[in-house]
């Protein structure tokens, strides 16, 4: 059945949501390239994109209720109906979910009471499974309002949920400090972060994330290898291996006409179809096969 209309702003919600939007809208050569942040500041009014909200969006930017909704629903940052005032997130894929991601989110939402994208009755918290984060080295991952838990329990969930519910203080294991989901919309939609600290204690990668980096760099400690699949011989085996067998073919060759190595050294003749019967070549093969 068509619906109604959407209901307007208060005047007052509507003009400092104005005031924003110009703001917003001053930051790009288009203004309809300002349909994120916009809808991030008005998840920050309601803690959701109700339909209201969207026709805000639609009549600042000069564009229909339906490009708007097209964009609102397509991205799962932006919430459909009301939700808690911490978003708890669990990485159920891959990898989060065989160190125990999956255990943590069947805990949880028996803990709550409250299955997936649903929220508890205080309003306090929404749970949900969410997509990979990129911190799959510190799995498994809670985010809270998109701040880091890292390598979590079931028992370290749960007492975690049971802090923000009772509003005890929660410190997120690297990032910025917690602050309510509408606070979270507010500065994802491009406003500055006014608490004292908070931008400081942003941070960035954490250890685990770094060691690949310092060991492309070689700024790893000696000791450090890379180790590889089970049954394989690890690479520093390898490197040993190599070298042995660039030693041995340094030595002078019985064949007249040796062939180099890419290393400058004699090398042995490579092996070809035609030097080679057990292993004869096919008929090329036609393109696309």
């Amino acid at each position: 059945m068509p619906q109604l209309p959407a209901p307007a702003y208060p005047a007052d919600v509507l003009a400092r949501l104005e005031a924003d939007a110009k703001e917003v809208i001053a930051r790009y050569p288009s203004s309809r390239s300002a349909l994120l942040p916009l809808l991030h500041l008005v998840q920050s009014q309601e803690g959701f994109v109700s339909r209201t909200g969207m026709a805000f969006c639609a009549d600042q930017l000069g564009l229909t209720t339906a490009e708007v909704t097209a964009v609102a629903t397509f991205y799962t940052m932006y919430r459909r109906r009301p939700s808690g005032d911490y978003q708890v997130g669990v990485c159920t894929n891959t990898l989060c979910a065989v160190m125990g991601g999956d255990a943590i989110f069947d805990r949880l939402k028996e803990h709550l009471g409250v299955g997936n994208d649903e929220t508890t009755d205080d309003g306090k918290v929404t749970l949900e499974h969410i997509e990979c984060n990129a911190a799959c080295d510190f799995a498994p991952v809670v985010m809270v309002n998109w701040e880091f838990f890292d390598n979590q329990t079931p028992e370290s969930a749960t007492q975690l949920v049971d802090d923000l519910i009772a509003g005890r203080t929660v410190e997120p294991t690297r990032g910025a400090p917690l602050c309510t989901y509408k606070d979270t919309a507010r500065i994802l939609a491009g406003f500055p972060d006014a608490r004292p600290g908070a931008v400081e204690a942003s941070g960035g990668a954490g250890p685990a994330s770094l060691v690949g980096l310092k060991l492309a760099k070689g700024e790893a400690a000696p000791q450090a290898r890379v180790v590889g699949p089970r049954g394989e011989t690890p690479r520093d085996a390898q490197s040993q291996k190599g070298a042995e067998h660039l030693s041995s073919h340094a030595r002078p060759s019985a064949d007249p006409h040796p062939t180099t190595s890419p290393f400058g050294a004699p090398d042995a003749t490579q092996q070809t179809s035609a030097s080679d019967p057990e292993h004869p070549a096919g008929p090329a093969a036609e393109e696309g096969e």
